[in-house]
């Protein structure tokens, strides 16, 4: 993950796969795991490449059940918010 900007941590159990996230991705690494289900019975959103997260959080923003929470780093690798 040499050029991460963003780390997208997704609270697999509280995700409804509504797929909101999936539309504000500018990068499109978001998708609708069909192969998985969580305890409510929902299929989740999943991560496809996280080397191509921006760190712009609009995933999470758009995240209706609060399930998504973005990191991002700075030039160093430091972490620059929670």
């Amino acid at each position: 993950m040499a050029g991460t900007k963003g780390l997208i941590l997704i609270a697999v159990e509280r995700c409804k796969g509504c797929g909101m996230c999936t539309v504000a991705c500018p990068s499109n690494i978001l998708k609708i795991d069909k192969t998985r289900v969580n305890v409510k019975g929902y299929q989740p959103v999943t991560v496809t490449d996280m080397s191509l997260c921006i760190g712009c959080g609009n995933c999470a923003q758009m995240c209706p059940d609060n399930a998504i929470t973005v990191k991002r780093f700075d030039s160093q690798r430091r972490v620059v918010n929670g």
